[in-house]
């Protein structure tokens, strides 16, 4: 026997489910006997599949990252420094989202977990600017490496806030704005807009002090060449 449930187009589809799961599903299998079981299907079912997918997704977003920051500068430790931004965002998604279900209701639907995976590339740039300044600055300065990550930090703070605060102003009128279709993109703006802004502020305070641990540990290697021929070279030129 199969019923057909239509749902009003206020009620979420993940609130729906979670009630007939908690509410029916749940009670009739603990009662039912003699092979007779109930399963959703249709959208609940597709929903079901989509979720695990983008949980998926979520994870090989964060390797493809982790791979790609490999290549480029030639360290297999320097990316784990730059992830540590990752999540620090999805903290500040969870707590924007939080803070808007505060005043209207925002459900943690498809779209809004399609604004973690978009936050995971987003927020790495800003860590990327300080790493890749503090390896410029060994490579062709010749600076120590404390001495290469206070004037890189220095050097990248305006930077990465102008980029920020452009992006958070961008995504404003997602938030802010009513309309037709706003409860549909207002989950993915409040999860990009709540990461961005504490990622962007905690990066400057946990980046520097990770990269100065691991740069006493390990020794790395700038994508331009090798920092200790070229912080060598001087030193051997003087002698």
């Amino acid at each position: 026997m199969t019923i057909e449930l239509r749902l009003h187009e206020s009620i979420p589809l993940e609130t729906a489910i979670a009630t007939i799961n908690d509410q029916v599903v749940a009670p009739f299998n603990i009662r039912s006997k003699n092979g007779v079981r109930l399963e959703l299907s249709g959208a609940a079912d597709e929903l079901s599949k989509a979720w695990n997918a983008m949980q998926a997704n979520v994870i090989l977003a964060i390797a493809v990252i982790y791979l790609l920051l490999v290549v480029l500068l030639k360290s297999f430790a320097l990316p784990l420094v730059i992830l540590v931004t990752v999540p620090i965002a999805a903290t500040g998604g969870i707590l924007g989202l939080s803070l808007l279900n505060l005043f209207m209701d925002q459900p943690l639907d498809m779209l809004t977990m399609l604004g973690f995976i978009i936050l995971t590339g987003v927020v790495v740039n800003n860590a990327i600017l300080m790493v890749e300044q503090t390896l410029w600055h060994i490579q062709h300065d010749g600076m120590a490496s404390a001495d290469a990550i206070l004037e890189a930090t220095s050097n990248r703070i305006r930077p990465i806030f102008m980029s920020t605060l452009t992006s958070l102003f961008g995504l404003l009128p997602l938030i802010v704005f009513p309309g037709a279709g706003s409860e549909l993109y207002r989950g993915i703006g409040i999860v990009v807009f709540g990461g961005l802004l504490l990622s962007t502020v905690l990066a400057l305070f946990f980046i520097p002090p990770l990269l100065a641990v691991l740069m006493k540990r390990f020794q790395p290697t700038s994508p331009m060449g090798d920092v200790t021929e070229e912080m060598t070279a001087p030193l051997s030129q003087t002698a």
